[in-house]
């Protein structure tokens, strides 16, 4: 795939239940402070498995996207499920990327990045969303995401479901 340099060595694929295992290993991994069951990313298969992808590095799973079609300013909450997705969603939600540490800087997010807002503009939607963790704004905003400020009633339960992921989580939109 183009984007990865040499090192990176794999490439991203359609995410099967059988990955579920690594993928959850990863997560534990990747992002210890923000854990969720296994039934929320066997969830997220099911609903919608063209937006589930891993990253096969040589015979091991080394990363894992996850993201969906979903409602704009709503982000579904930490280790929540979903029960079904809307019928009419307005923007693409990327629930996480994750990768291991040894894939980091190879290109590996950059194409998922690529794959991902190449499926949004498949679905029509005309943005993008995200909750970024981790420090990962800057990442991010490289991407052309943008933060959003809060302001009035409505953003307070947004800003809610942010704190249940960090007082440093940021909610982040980019337009198609």
């Amino acid at each position: 795939m183009a984007g990865l340099s040499r090192e990176a060595k794999g490439r991203w694929r359609a995410m099967s239940a059988a990955d579920l295992p690594p993928v959850l290993a990863i997560a534990g991994k990747v992002h210890p402070a923000f854990p969720e069951d296994a039934e929320v990313f066997a969830e997220r298969l099911r609903l919608y498995a063209a937006g589930c992808l891993v990253f096969h590095a040589g015979e091991t799973i080394g990363g894992y996207v996850i993201s969906h079609p979903w409602r704009a300013m709503d982000p579904p909450a930490l280790n929540s499920r979903l029960g079904m997705l809307p019928g009419d969603p307005e923007t693409y939600y990327i629930h996480d990327i994750a990768l291991l540490p040894e894939l980091r800087g190879v290109g590996a997010a950059t194409a998922a990045v690529a794959l991902l807002l190449a499926r949004a503009g498949k679905e029509k939607l005309a943005t993008v969303s995200l909750v970024a963790v981790n420090d990962s704004a800057d990442f991010w905003i490289r991407y052309g995401f943008r933060k959003i400020a809060f302001d009035g009633i409505v953003d307070a339960a947004l800003a809610r479901k942010l704190r249940g992921y960090s007082n440093a989580a940021t909610f982040m939109v980019r337009q198609i």
